[in-house]
């Protein structure tokens, strides 16, 4: 595309923005760029000739690829619409798909059957081993036979540990949300929370059910539902608070509230609303303080440190790029989990780059993918910020940044 066809389709991509009463960061946000890039684009800075770059903005703007680019052939944008791009948690996102265990529900009374309960635990630690270490080939092959063998037990396994059962199914959907919201499968990710509520809920275990609501914000907050997912932490915050207000508060139950809390702070960072985010971040930094430690109760994490990698990100998310650096420049998480250790230096990453720092930027981002790989390559953040790196850099581009990229298909 040379400079004029640039300029002729940025006009053309302005316009059908303007069309559609869409600003500038409202569209970026929507296709998962920077509003400089979507400027750039607009102004004939920058070239867009990729077909999948190109699909995007039609997907967009809500209109055909040919009224985007009126020379794509037809056979091309066909191809391209029907091609079917291979996820690490396609088989997860398979498995559960329908309802589980249909043959049950058709057998009626069926036969009770022997359970080897210790090995189903265990199966279920590894899930969420693998889900903590953003290993989700690994986690997405693990999930296909647990799941319907959980599903199965739960309702034909004696009296005596169908809770238990119960409570293991549950575990196992929210480790299957938390996977796919990284993976930025939110509407897989709403589906495993949902279920992993009802199943808390049968196994009478209430703070599961919460831990559940929680996955469930998460999922919301990925899809840009942002009233849902205030709606839905905030109502399981203001049944908790009654529940832990007291000096006989238990910590499982703090840390349940603590991440609400956090999940709160992320909505309203997201929307833009400073005032709030900050107030709902330090609210959990209380509950923190409350237990005094980390802690790992639900696999959620919660605890001071925890509270200050959270911390980092919304000011990122914010644009406070000083104020995430000089909060995470600081944090020790060498005893959380390796997600958690790399979220920090991922968001460090994204702090220096809003910053134009791209040494320190580049380290920190590299640090994240050698941590937990599939993060950096699938993060929608992450791979803005590269491209930003990579737009900033222009010519002078370090083969490191510029392989980087590639690696997580982050080029411009």
């Amino acid at each position: 595309m040379n400079t004029g066809d640039s300029r002729a389709f940025g006009l053309r991509v302005a316009e059908l923005r303007k069309q559609r009463g869409m600003k500038q960061e409202e569209l970026a946000a929507a296709l998962g760029r920077t509003a400089s890039w979507l400027s750039q684009v607009e102004r004939g800075v920058q070239p867009v000739n990729r077909l999948d770059v190109l699909r995007l903005l039609a997907d967009g703007l809500g209109v055909p690829l040919q009224t985007l680019r009126p020379d794509t052939p037809v056979a091309a944008s066909v191809s391209a619409e029907s091609t079917d791009t291979p996820n690490d948690l396609d088989q997860a996102r398979l498995t559960i798909s329908g309802y589980p265990v249909p043959d049950v529900l058709l057998a009626g009374d069926a036969a009770e059957v022997a359970i080897d309960l210790e090995a189903l635990q265990d199966a279920v630690d590894e899930v969420w081993r693998l889900t903590h270490g953003n290993r989700f080939a690994e986690l997405s092959s693990a999930i296909g036979p647990l799941i319907p063998r959980l599903e199965r037990a739960a309702r034909t396994a004696p009296d005596t540990v169908r809770s238990t059962l119960w409570l293991l199914l549950s575990r196992t959907y929210q480790a299957l949300s938390a996977a796919f919201v990284r993976q930025d499968e939110p509407d897989a990710a709403w589906l495993a929370a949902d279920r992993s509520i009802n199943a808390a809920e049968r196994s009478g275990e209430v703070l599961h059910v919460f831990a559940g609501v929680f996955r469930l914000a998460q999922a919301f907050v990925r899809l840009k539902r942002l009233d849902q997912g205030e709606h839905t932490a905030a109502t399981a915050v203001n049944a908790l608070r009654q529940h832990v207000s007291g000096a006989t508060a238990t910590p499982e139950a703090l840390s349940v509230l603590g991440s609400l809390h956090l999940a709160l702070a992320l909505v309203h960072a997201r929307s833009g609303n400073r005032t709030d985010a900050r107030k709902e971040i330090e609210n959990a930094r209380q509950v923190a303080s409350q237990i005094g430690s980390d802690r790992n109760d639900f696999n959620l994490e919660f605890g001071p440190t925890n509270v200050g990698i959270q911390a980092v990100s919304i000011a990122v998310e914010l644009g406070d790029a000083g104020e995430a650096i000089e909060v995470g420049e600081r944090i020790n998480a060498e005893q959380l989990s390796t997600e958690r250790r790399a979220r920090l230096a991922m968001d460090l990453g994204r702090a220096y780059a809003q910053r134009r720092q791209s040494g320190e930027a580049l380290g920190y981002l590299l640090e994240a993918e050698g941590l937990a790989p599939e993060l950096i390559h699938t993060h929608v953040a992450a791979r803005n910020a590269i491209r930003e790196l990579i737009l900033v850099a222009g010519r002078s581009a370090s083969p490191e940044l510029r392989a980087l990229a590639e690696r997580a298909d982050a080029q411009p």
